[in-house]
């Protein structure tokens, strides 16, 4: 099975704007439609992973009431949003 080329949130982004843009114009076919339909969930899915990548990394790195930086971990659930900070260090 061959692995897909990792695409960045920016590209990922661009190509989903590309891809609404062509279906809010009405000029694919029907079949051109629906593949481009499904480009666009695949990519939704990487944005979406990507900004819980970025929300969890941004918690990691938070202020303790003293204002020095402090780490902690946080760990995505299946549902893919950050849970409660863990003892281990992921990053």
């Amino acid at each position: 099975m061959a692995e897909k080329k990792t695409v960045s949130f920016e590209e990922a982004l661009r190509e989903l704007e590309d891809i609404a843009e062509k279906l809010e114009r009405g000029t694919l076919s029907l079949e051109d439609s629906i593949s481009a339909y499904e480009r666009g969930i695949e990519l939704k899915k990487v944005c979406s992973e990507r900004l819980v990548d970025a929300e969890a990394k941004i918690e990691f790195l938070s202020k303790a009431p003293s204002g020095e930086t402090v780490k902690a971990t946080v760990k995505k659930k299946k549902d893919d949003t950050p849970s409660k900070p863990v003892e281990e260090d992921l990053f």
